[in-house]
């Protein structure tokens, strides 16, 4: 889903692996967008994040699937990465802690905010999987 073979795609590739932070866009019922910062994992097809159980986000993700994840530009509009998608709620899917390449992106943020991976797993215990149906970077 994104082309690689661009320097957009290229710079955008690189920052889906190593920036700690997307904003994610969910859509409330009454139709208002809601944007929240989370921690996500990119494997290069989808998109992994763990959320708070009984979160609005994941309410809005029962009544509307559609998701926007957008990272931060570099301030004077360049470094642009939006990815449009379908998001899952997956209740298959495994603890954080038992997902390697997030334990080791997350691993300093989790003990830099008093957490362990464990309780870090227990207090965002919902995974939720997104399907890129559009990315667009420059």
């Amino acid at each position: 889903m994104l082309d690689t073979s661009t320097p957009g795609g290229e710079r955008a590739a690189a920052r889906l692996a190593d920036d700690p932070v997307i904003w994610m866009t969910t859509v409330r019922p009454n139709g208002q967008p809601q944007a929240s910062p989370v921690w996500f994992l990119y494997d290069g097809g989808e998109f992994l994040v763990y959320s708070k159980a009984g979160t609005a986000r994941t309410a809005n993700l029962g009544a509307n699937p559609r998701v926007s994840l957008n990272l931060d530009g570099n301030g004077t509009g360049g470094d642009i990465v939006t990815i449009e998608g379908i998001a899952t709620i997956d209740p298959s899917a495994p603890p954080s802690t038992e997902v390697a390449a997030y334990q080791d992106k997350y691993r300093v943020m989790i003990a830099r905010n008093g957490w362990t991976p464990a309780s870090f797993a227990a207090d965002y215990p919902v995974a939720i999987r997104i399907r890129p149906v559009r990315t667009r970077a420059w």
